[in-house]
């Protein structure tokens, strides 16, 4: 069992996630980034919309990002691409954060 940390104002919520069986989960880097969604969105298993459901973000609060890479393309908001942000144990697009279209992650923090 993995368990990450996201800021939330001044307190810490800690969500526990259980990867497959037979699937690696990647370590974090060591270099992390703050991420803020500007509305809630579900982090997902895999960078696909369709991926296996594990938590949703809450808007307007801070979580601790690693990388982003590319994944299904999305389209919202008048916007699209095919970024998605990295968490310790799932992904997000980056649609719904704060920031540049990493979700404010520089270019380089390429996974």
């Amino acid at each position: 069992m993995r368990r990450t940390s996201a800021v939330i104002g001044t307190a810490v919520a800690t969500l526990a996630f259980l990867a497959p069986a037979g699937m690696a989960v990647a370590a974090p880097a060591e270099t992390s980034y703050t991420v803020v969604p500007y509305e809630n969105v579900k982090v997902r298993q895999l960078p696909t919309k369709n991926s296996a459901y594990l938590a949703t973000l809450t808007a307007g609060s801070s979580y601790t990002a690693y990388c982003w890479t590319h994944g299904q393309s999305i389209s919202d908001h008048g916007i699209t691409n095919d970024i998605w942000i990295s968490f310790a144990d799932g992904y997000s697009s980056a649609v719904y954060f704060k920031g540049n279209q990493y979700g404010n992650l520089p270019a380089s923090a390429e996974c």
